[in-house]
């Protein structure tokens, strides 16, 4: 029986340059001479280019570089311009919101919060715009737009935390900190102020969405690659000409679990999966200080608690 050859049998995937579809009529030209990367080819395809990144990317890279200078030298100016202590401490360093007392002003004071939301209008629209970018790509392409609705959801949560939610509380103070442990801390505060979030049902859809979406990644994963030594890897020919590594694929699990996906459908639940996590979780976040105040006592009212505790 014939066996493919793939990474997992030390052959490296080097063909010639693809330079990929035609790109439609009036579109910029991709740049770049394509070359190859030996080390890139030990985890993926080797060719490297070659790129496009148009009006759109490039506006939005100009908006990330200057969101990040913006929140990188307010982190310096304080460690008072100290670029040792600004790696030393790094991990604890932030940018903050605008104080209570300003509301949702758009001016406050620039050491009071208006350099965060000067931070956050450009990294939103960085973001906006590389989703438009990526939106147009696969339309472009004729590709289904999938990428970019999985994308959009992952938005949809960093626009709750940073602006949705502020507007309907009515104050900038309730968003999220620039910063890697202040936002952990931000993280364990708003639980506690609203009455631990593990008992908002929308959080426990959100890390049951999470778990799921790893195991279905994690099986999916593993499963192609226990049978890519018979071209699993190579999935689109096995939708439309089946060979060997998708009955191996399918009887693993018909005897595992009693029931197998298809090679198509498994990608839609995974999809769907890792999708709702953000969803539902910026849901939770959203109901959190408008709708409930304390979801334990939520949670005690609607019968996810004891409502006593023998002794």
């Amino acid at each position: 029986m014939a066996e493919y050859q793939n990474i997992f049998t030390q052959v490296q995937v080097r063909g010639p340059v693809e330079f990929g579809v035609p790109a439609y009529q009036g579109a910029y030209p991709r740049s770049g001479q394509p070359w190859f990367s030996y080390y890139m080819g030990k985890i993926g395809d080797a060719q490297i280019g070659p790129f496009y990144l148009g009006a759109t990317g490039l506006i939005s890279i100009i908006c990330g570089v200057i969101a990040i200078e913006i929140i990188g030298l307010n982190m310096l100016a304080s460690v008072n311009w100290n670029p040792i202590e600004f790696v030393r401490q790094l991990p604890w360093l932030s940018l903050q919101p605008p104080l209570e007392k300003h509301g949702i002003s758009i001016m406050p004071p620039l050491k009071e919060g208006g350099w965060w939301l000067m931070a956050g209008f450009f990294l939103t629209t960085s973001i906006l715009l590389w989703w438009w970018r990526m939106y147009k790509r696969a339309r472009d392409l004729k590709m289904g737009t999938h990428v970019a609705w999985a994308f959009a959801a992952a938005i949809f949560l960093y626009l709750s935390l940073g602006f949705i939610r502020p507007l309907l509380m009515g104050q900038f103070s309730e968003a999220v900190p620039f910063g890697i442990f202040p936002h952990l801390d931000w993280t364990n505060n708003f639980s506690l102020s609203h009455g631990n979030l593990f008992y908002n049902p929308f959080h426990m859809l959100s890390i049951a969405f999470l778990y799921g979406s790893a195991l279905l990644f994690a099986m999916h994963g593993a499963t192609i690659l226990a049978v890519s030594r018979y071209g699993g890897d190579r999935e689109l020919e096995q939708v439309t000409d089946r060979g060997t590594a998708a009955e191996r694929a399918a009887l693993f699990w018909r005897w595992t679990m009693g029931f197998n996906a298809t090679v198509e459908s498994v990608h839609r639940w995974a999809w769907w999966f890792a999708v709702l996590c953000p969803l539902t979780g910026a849901i939770g976040i959203l109901l959190s200080g408008t709708v409930v105040d304390n979801w334990y006592d939520w949670g005690i009212k609607h019968g996810l608690g004891p409502t006593t505790y023998s002794q």
